[in-house]
């Protein structure tokens, strides 16, 4: 791998487990972590859900696109807001960055584990159900990913170490080396 390709960028569903799984990935891995709706809370000094209903999601999913455009990170485990797979040119350049790695988790288990779905951040249309958003990204998840770890029935150290493996054998295929 290039340096400039050596991240790992988690895609997923709202409650998969992006950034849980991340920092666990990232310690396992030796790599810095970093979560997207983190910069952009801190950009906007509000949080998610705040942005959303202030301004729109037509505008965070435009700050969500500016801030993906503009990530410059490098040995990187990459937690990302669900709502990335919208910005063709923010999921290019992530995957320009190195690999995406799509943590599916089924449609019930995201739905016991997201309870707070008014408080949470969550970019959906007015009247939209969680199972139809689940239902129009899911397509975008499996477009983009590099790699897709099935998350049925794992805990989050489970799904690092299902991560890791996956990640592993992915350098070896394509450096021969198992480290980025």
């Amino acid at each position: 791998m290039n340096d400039n390709d050596n991240n790992i960028i988690l895609i997923g569903m709202p409650g998969a487990g992006k950034s849980t799984v991340g920092v666990i990935l990232a310690k396992r891995l030796g790599f810095n972590f970093i979560d997207t709706d983190l910069i952009i809370q801190a950009r906007e000094k509000a949080r998610l859900q705040e942005i959303i209903d202030a301004h729109g999601i037509h505008y965070f999913r435009h700050i969500e696109e500016e801030m993906l455009l503009h990530l410059n990170m490098e040995h990187c485990v990459i937690a990302t807001g669900g709502s990335v797979v919208y910005s063709a040119s923010g999921t290019a350049g992530l995957k320009r960055s190195g690999l995406l790695v799509y943590l599916a988790v089924p449609l019930d288990d995201l739905e016991q584990r997201i309870l707070d779905m008014g408080q949470r951040g969550l970019v959906m249309e007015q009247g939209q159900t969680f199972a139809q958003l689940f239902q129009e990204r899911t397509p975008l998840y499996e477009l983009y990913a590099d790699l897709t770890i099935d998350c049925s029935g794992l805990n989050a150290e489970q799904v690092a170490a299902a991560a890791e493996e996956a990640i592993r054998s992915s350098w070896s295929e394509l450096t021969g080396d198992t480290e980025p």
